[in-house]
């Protein structure tokens, strides 16, 4: 029996990795795998009534639950939302991060996004890849003997290059408790995302929700049709009606067929 695979995937905010890789981590942890998610931002300047310590404080909660339901481990680094940038101090507390839970895979944002914290985490990421194994870089922390592989979670993005999946992933068997775990992030799904518009009333918000997740993982699965069929099969493929999707990245160990349904055990 294989050891548990050790997934990390990084975000910019307290509800990227949830939003990105929510699904793909459940089913990781229900065949047995280690899945620790970190936000690389506290998120203290996300929303347009409270801000600062205690809108950390409520994002970090909001974090742990979302752990819960789906399993995981969630850390959240303490710096400010908004402040985040490809230096070499948040490179090194990236590579310590890396080294100490010591992952088969890493996925994050890619280097090209309208956020300039998710731009951030996607530079600091592909740069720590390689650093992991660079003895006198962080020398208190051991390095790796080699780089872990790493992906991209989707986006939408086509400058400088578009979003490519490499895999593309079933999550209609997770959607609901997907929809329950997003559901834990009140900040930000019934409050900052609407603070332009009509509230929503309480009783009304987890269906409210449940609609535009299922439309929006809905259209991933149409954009990634392709790639369903080809780790499905056609028909499979085709009936899949929410996904998920990760590109992979030539800055990490760059796996074959064999080893992405090794690090990918979800397909027939």
């Amino acid at each position: 029996m294989p050891d548990p695979l050790r997934i990390l995937i990084f975000g910019a905010h307290p509800d990227d990795c949830d939003l990105r890789c929510g699904g793909m981590a459940m089913k990781w942890r229900a065949l047995g795998h280690h899945v620790k998610f970190i936000s690389m931002t506290n998120g203290n300047t996300g929303h347009h009534e409270m801000g600062g310590g205690p809108l950390a404080r409520r994002r970090y909660q909001e974090t742990q639950c979302a752990a819960r339901i789906a399993d995981i481990e969630y850390e959240v680094f303490d710096i400010h939302n908004g402040a985040l940038e490809p230096n070499l101090f948040y490179r090194g507390m990236t590579i310590v991060a890396i080294r100490e839970y010591r992952p088969d895979l890493v996925i994050c944002h890619r280097a090209n996004d309208y956020h300039p914290d998710h731009r951030a985490v996607g530079v600091l990421v592909q740069d720590s890849i390689f650093g992991c194994t660079v003895p006198n870089v962080m020398p208190l922390t051991p390095e790796l003997q080699r780089s872990p592989a790493l992906g991209y979670t989707w986006d939408s993005f086509t400058d400088p290059t578009p979003y490519v999946p490499t895999v593309a992933i079933d999550t209609d068997d997770v959607i609901e408790r997907k929809v329950d775990m997003i559901h834990c992030h009140e900040s930000q799904m019934y409050e900052w995302n609407l603070r332009f518009s009509d509230p929503v009333p309480v009783e009304e918000r987890h269906e409210w929700l449940r609609e535009r997740l299922l439309a929006r993982y809905a259209n991933i699965a149409d954009d990634a049709r392709d790639c369903l069929v080809k780790w499905y099969g056609e028909e499979r493929g085709n009936a899949v009606r929410t996904a998920e999707t990760v590109m992979m990245s030539q800055y990490g160990a760059v796996p074959n067929e064999d080893r992405l349904r090794e690090l990918f055990p979800f397909f027939p």
